[in-house]
């Protein structure tokens, strides 16, 4: 497989989902760098924007955040908000990371790669909430807030972060060369499935 050129590969996910996990796995297998904390160092490198401010809002918004983005936007044309700047950075970086196929996790990559006319393969990991709770306890980030709440809380920031950016929701299949459900489908049956796929592209 290394010896044909690979699409650009994309996960978008579903809060513990595995997305993280499956980019690593893939990367393993099929010999390609993969970007998702490294990217945002990238992202801060080359942006000048302050770390832990990028490490913390990633490709997380609030409601509130969503609401004012799109009420300034109507009112008064573009608004210069924090997550519209740090998006247009990070589209830049996309756009230099997918000179070579690698694997973008999350940050509207799809989309962005789509627009640009580069070879993309997209994948959508999701899985029932209650499925979810194992990883979510392992990634440990809920603090002292209710798990089941806390997944639901970070799915929506998630969607509301690639709804502003695309117009698109992010659970809509279309966007998507195959949706994956990682609380059915073991991960290695999923990575199976993936590059099987990219085997006959």
């Amino acid at each position: 497989m290394s010896e044909k050129r690979l699409p650009v590969i994309t996960i978008n996910r579903q809060y513990a989902a595995y997305g993280r996990t499956m980019a690593a796995m893939l990367s393993e297998r099929l010999g390609l760098m993969y970007y998702d904390k490294d990217f945002v160092r990238k992202t801060v490198a080359e942006s000048g924007f302050d770390y832990e401010e990028v490490e913390k809002r990633g490709d997380d918004m609030t409601s509130g955040n969503k609401f004012l983005n799109d009420l300034m936007n109507a009112t008064v044309g573009t608004y210069p908000d924090y997550h519209r700047k740090l998006y247009v950075a990070e589209r830049e970086v996309i756009k230099e990371l997918a000179q070579e196929p690698c694997i973008i996790v999350g940050r509207c990559a799809n989309h962005v790669l789509r627009e640009e006319k580069v070879p993309v393969f997209s994948i959508f990991l999701y899985s029932d909430v209650y499925k979810r709770v194992k990883r979510a306890f392992e990634l440990n980030e809920n603090g002292n807030e209710d798990i089941i709440r806390y997944i639901k809380k970070r799915d929506t920031m998630r969607n509301n972060f690639y709804k502003t950016f695309t117009g698109s929701d992010m659970t809509d299949c279309s966007n998507y060369n195959l949706c994956l459900d990682t609380g059915v489908i073991p991960l290695d049956e999923c990575a199976d499935i993936i590059c099987g796929i990219l085997e006959k592209l």
